[in-house]
């Protein structure tokens, strides 16, 4: 009698830098023999443009409440009613889903859900379900909210009031202040991050083997991976198309999604590129830079000379003609950076790091766009913004070794003069540039044995599914 193939049911948070390593562990699963179920809201779902094809993945959605999608981020009130809503009405569709499967004979193996879904863990809990957290972001970062909400709050608050103040936590490198996810700093405005991550090591704290999938590979973080035993890390990343990590991927590489114009031309830009000349400017899908940090990058960018590619998502903002004389000399620099350099509203990010030509890499360190710089050999100018690209710029630096830290001045931003200092850092022939070309090629081969048949992650996710022969 043939083995039924196991269905799993995936949830991801609905922002495209949740779903893209979503979708990418859901096609893991699938070339692994299994099928997957990708619960999504509709408003995700409307948005994106080029709906995957792909053999054993069927996408459902649900309504949050918010089927426009949700904008309005202004107040921690209008935050917390959408997170009221979005758990109300995801724990609905998630409970009838498991449920209608389950009537019709064809129960889930598991549920897995990503970050501050921590409510799917409760659902699937009551319907005798089981199962895992997959974490989008670094190991590093989950144990160093595990310790601030179990035991060393006071420590970190303590330490975190001096700008300069050390941080040693057990089984992670020395950290200042700087180093910290954003929302553990006295200067953190939201209010719905920590309560929402004490709710996930609640859950975990429920669970007699708790399964946590984290998207980073053994050797990148092997010490943190095992930091923190109770949590039971599996690193089965870098969760990314693996068409890039050397393997095979004809299916659609990431969510596409309609609040970005597909820019025609860079690649052909990019070919006409001499090698590792090209510095790539993008703060990913979420952050907004102020008008003055605009402008200093513009103008390090000019200064220096060399070729750059920036995706820049409201570059053609239309304005009132109030607007345009109010601000005509703040936006003259635009003019000037189409004449020397490429701007584009939106590029497929993991091929132009990919590509030969690109030899730098000025990123906001999201996980995401850090994991994919490492995977394509690329060093990079961490210029992080909030939440836990702090601490991957300090990994990107300190541990890993593949970049330079921006400083900014007292206001909280990067100067020209100081963005022009690490872009020639990173871009130049000095010994420090060498050491993080060498050490970009070196992460690049190791992600690529993590994942290839045999490698650590493709063990880590084989057991994983092993656990359920027979669901």
């Amino acid at each position: 009698m043939a083995q039924t193939q196991q269905h799993f049911l995936v949830l991801g948070f609905p922002v495209q830098s949740h779903l893209n390593p979503t979708l990418q562990f859901s096609k893991r699963l699938i070339g692994m023999g299994a099928r997957v179920t990708l619960l999504i809201t509709v408003s995700m779902y409307r948005r994106i443009i080029q709906k995957p094809i792909i053999d054993g993945l069927t996408i459902a959605s649900y309504s949050d409440g918010y089927d426009d999608g949700f904008t309005d981020s202004t107040s921690n009130a209008k935050v917390d009613l959408y997170l009221s809503e979005f758990k109300r009405l995801g724990k609905q569709a998630l409970t009838n889903l498991v449920a209608s499967k389950s009537n019709e004979g064809h129960p889930f193996a598991a549920v897995i859900y990503s970050l501050y879904l921590s409510w799917a863990a409760e659902v699937a809990r009551s319907l005798h379900v089981p199962s895992a957290f997959l974490w989008v972001q670094p190991a590093t970062v989950l144990d160093i909210y595990y310790y601030y909400l179990r035991g060393y709050t006071d420590y970190i608050d303590g330490e975190s009031k001096d700008p300069e103040g050390e941080i040693k936590l057990p089984g992670l490198p020395l950290m200042k202040t700087k180093d910290l996810p954003s929302f553990l700093l006295p200067s953190n405005i939201y209010s719905f991050a920590i309560p929402l991550m004490d709710e996930h090591f609640r859950e975990l704290d429920l669970e007699v083997k708790p399964r946590v999938l984290v998207n980073s590979f053994e050797a990148l973080e092997s010490e943190a991976i095992r930091a923190v035993s109770k949590m039971n890390m599996i690193p089965v990343g870098p969760l990314i198309p693996s068409a890039f990590l050397g393997g095979k991927d004809p299916s659609d590489t990431s969510f596409g999604l309609d609040i970005f114009s597909r820019s025609s031309g860079y690649a052909e830009w990019l070919d006409s590129q001499p090698e590792r000349s090209v510095v790539y400017v993008s703060f990913g899908s979420l952050s907004s830079l102020p008008e003055r940090q605009m402008r200093e990058i513009a103008c390090a960018l000019l200064d220096s000379g060399r070729p750059f590619l920036w995706v820049i998502r409201d570059f053609e903002k239309q304005k009132t003609s109030e607007e345009e004389e109010e601000e005509e000399e703040e936006w003259g620099w635009r003019k000037g950076l189409e004449e020397k350099g490429r701007i584009v509203k939106w590029c497929n990010q993991v091929e132009v790091l990919s590509h030969r030509a690109v030899g730098c890499f000025v990123t906001h360190c999201g996980w995401n766009s850090s994991i994919e710089s490492l995977v394509s050999g690329v060093p990079m100018v961490a210029f992080p913004l909030w939440t836990d690209q702090m601490t991957n710029a300090k990994l990107i630096e300190d541990v890993w070794k593949t970049g330079t830290r921006v400083k900014v001045n007292e206001e909280g931003v990067a100067e020209s003069d100081e963005i022009r200092r690490c872009l020639d850092v990173v871009l130049g022939e000095g010994a420090k540039a060498v050491e993080m070309r060498n050490e970009a090629e070196k992460w690049k081969d190791l992600a690529k044995e993590a994942v290839k048949e045999g490698g650590s992650s493709h063990q880590n996710l084989r057991a994983f599914l092993n656990e359920f022969a027979g669901c």
